[in-house]
């Protein structure tokens, strides 16, 4: 046709560079600093693990050979089940299941990133790396969870303490114990993560004087929890004794916590803290506990007393009811016998039930 170049076919066509060019993939150490910008606003306990992932997978790579700060996920030559070699190369080296998983979740997040925003290229499949990964890892069956029963000691024993004068450590002993109590019950009967309680504001609580709040947990999720008359007493008496205006709930009250920062952030106690605090009551009576530990025994002693698995994962902030019923639900033996006692039949009874359905059946007929 006149005026338009013909092209046969077989012949190699010149296209214009401005159509030939290829997609230029990011270096892999941009391509990090590209997703830890795009979860700088996440909450900062996501972020942490995230970056602990990533830091993981920066080793596995320097052991691997390759130069994150030159290289792209081609020019490394990095094979499409890359997750499962990571896999292979954690469990090798010694870390622990639960450590591995975590890790992998931000490292599974980061490519997921990747592949989202097509930054690696398309033979990077974010589904058929994930569902790789499931084939090798298989099926991890959470824990059980054993818990002492013993536990309520620590917060009766704490409880019973004498009150230091407020002359010893200028007030900081009385103002620790106090402090001590009111998160060990805060701890007893919210059921809430230790992270959610490091996390607590006065505010949150008004003073002592909620019997509930709203808080963000895991994943960023909002829920209810809930105190007693107990922790409400405990609350108050520590807030008041600290005759303070600072804004988080639970401070450090040692002599190197310098100034408090504002609105008294610096002086938030840190979940160290909070671990070593348990930990530390838990060996003066002989009880084996951690933090943890009292959000297990809310969930056992919720369901052992006739809570549903739904409202006990309610309780507890779990994303799935499975998650409920996978770790908690052998503890309810009570409550299944009472079931089994409740809803089961003798032979006789259920021949008497087959006889009357006949019976029925049989006035029916014509």
């Amino acid at each position: 046709m006149k005026g338009r170049a013909s092209i046969a076919r077989g012949v190699p066509v010149d296209l214009a560079r401005s159509l030939a060019l290829l997609p230029v993939y990011p270096t892999l150490c941009e391509l990090e600093r590209r997703f830890l910008a795009s979860i700088a606003f996440r909450p900062p306990r996501t972020v942490s693990t995230y970056r602990a992932g990533m830091l993981r997978f920066d080793q596995f790579l320097s052991a691997a050979g390759i130069d994150p700060f030159t290289q792209t996920a081609d020019q490394a030559q990095l094979p499409e089940d890359i997750l499962e070699h990571l896999f292979r190369w954690l469990a090798e080296s010694g870390y622990s299941r639960g450590s591995i998983e975590t890790y992998l979740g931000g490292v599974k997040a980061f490519w997921r990133f990747a592949t989202a925003k097509r930054l690696v290229p398309p033979r990077f499949s974010y589904d058929a790396m994930r569902d790789g990964l499931r084939l090798i890892m298989g099926n991890h069956r959470m824990k059980s969870p054993r818990i002492d029963r013993r536990l309520p000691l620590i917060v009766t024993y704490v409880d019973h303490l004498p009150l230091p004068g407020g002359e010893q450590w200028d007030g900081a002993a009385r103002l620790t114990l106090l402090r001590d109590r009111a998160l060990l019950h805060m701890l007893f009967y919210s059921g809430m993560r230790r992270a959610e309680v490091a996390s607590l504001n006065r505010l949150d609580v008004q003073d002592g004087w909620a019997r509930e709040a709203l808080i963000v947990g895991k994943g960023d999720k909002e829920r209810h929890v809930y105190f007693d008359a107990e922790t409400q007493r405990a609350v108050r008496a520590y807030l008041e004794a600290r005759a303070d205006d600072l804004g988080p709930l639970f401070l450090r009250h040692d002599n190197h916590r310098g100034a408090p920062g504002p609105g008294g952030e610096r002086w938030r106690l840190s979940l160290q803290s909070v671990w070593a605090i348990v930990k530390r009551y838990a060996r003066l009576v002989g009880v084996s506990a951690t933090p943890h530990a009292f959000r297990h025994l809310k969930a056992s002693t919720l369901l052992n007393r006739g809570a549903s698995l739904s409202e006990v994962q309610d309780v507890l902030g779990h994303a799935s009811p499975l998650t409920t019923k996978t770790i908690y639900a052998h503890y309810t033996p009570q409550v299944l016998r009472a079931a089994v006692d409740k809803y089961s039949a003798t032979p006789a009874e259920l021949l008497a039930d087959l006889e009357a359905e006949l019976s029925s059946r049989r006035s029916t007929r014509p």
